[in-house]
């Protein structure tokens, strides 16, 4: 798949076959969307293109408000979307000026001089350009003008992909990993640096890594206690996750540390993965530190039976 950080770096190719949007997840509801694309495309002997923006567009659209959690980086979207196909990835900046254009010559300048469109898929109710006024209706009259092809997606479909996104969400929100990866179809991820902490976890025998995520609009999931497999130098381990605020030490502030098992070295500085497995309990506040310790004892038991059962 090649990657274009701006729709100028793109280079036309024959019969395109283009979609517009974010895949945020790039879940079981896209991935029936994204086969169509590959069908068509196999078909007319074209080639998948899809066009997506970042940052999202809601945060440069109300900049007042909370910016969305996502559930992707775009290094993790980018990696799914190559897996499924998608043959040119397209990743325009959303900007201020971008977000003035009009409808019209949305398709005019981007859609066909730009990307040499033969067949658009979208939804049934996308919007786009300037205050969002075009619309599918507005797609088709332009198509006839400008001589290509729209192919609404079906309302169930594009109902679905949203339903799960809101699920998906949802239950990693409360802390439902398990639930988010049937969704997803693969384990949520969640990737940082390594940084100093206070290292509490090493003076109860657990020492841990303490995570700054890479991404600052991910979605972090529920406080509490999670079984996870933990990435870096291509290998993988297991390992016990905290999110939380070390209630016990009276801490305050939320971390994110993992132990990681059957590993001992340094990795301050150092870009890990995590993959949600499974939740084991809520975060709890002890009567004392000793308390504390049998319990992340029995955490390491709960973890290691969890993980042993996914293999």
């Amino acid at each position: 798949m090649q990657v274009y950080q701006s729709l100028s770096e793109f280079l036309p190719v024959a019969n395109a076959v283009v979609t517009v949007g974010t895949f945020d997840g790039v879940h079981f509801g896209h991935r029936k969307i994204l086969a169509m694309l590959r069908e068509k495309a196999l078909a007319n002997q074209g080639e998948v293109v899809l066009l997506t923006f970042h940052p999202h567009p809601r945060k440069v659209l109300f900049p007042d408000q909370p910016a969305p959690r996502l559930l992707n980086s775009i290094r993790e979207k980018t990696q799914l979307l190559s897996a499924l196909g998608v043959d040119h990835l397209i990743i325009q900046p959303f900007t201020t000026a971008f977000s003035k254009l009009e409808y019209d010559a949305f398709v005019r300048d981007i859609l066909v001089a730009q990307l040499r469109v033969e067949s658009l898929v979208i939804g049934y109710d996308h919007q786009f350009g300037r205050d969002r006024k075009g619309n599918i209706s507005s797609l088709q009259l332009l198509a006839r003008q400008h001589g290509f092809k729209v192919i609404e997606i079906p309302e169930q479909d594009i109902d679905h992909a949203a339903v799960s996104s809101t699920r998906i969400r949802r239950a990693l929100i409360s802390g439902r990993v398990a639930e988010a990866a049937e969704l997803l179809g693969y384990r949520y991820e969640l990737s940082g640096t390594v940084i100093h902490g206070q290292e509490l976890g090493r003076k109860i025998g657990y020492p841990t890594a303490n995570l700054l995520p890479l991404d600052a609009d991910k979605l972090v999931p529920a406080i509490g206690v999670y079984a996870v497999t933990v990435e870096f130098d291509e290998k993988e381990y297991g390992g016990m996750l905290n999110i939380g605020t070390r209630p016990t030490f009276d801490d305050g502030e939320i971390s994110i540390e993992v132990n990681i098992f059957d590993f001992d070295g340094d990795l301050y500085g150092r870009n890990i993965n995590l993959h949600f497995v499974e939740r084991i309990r809520d975060e709890q506040k002890f009567d004392s530190v000793q308390d504390l310790i049998h319990r992340i004892a029995q955490d390491k038991v709960d973890s290691l039976r969890i993980l042993d059962s996914q293999k």
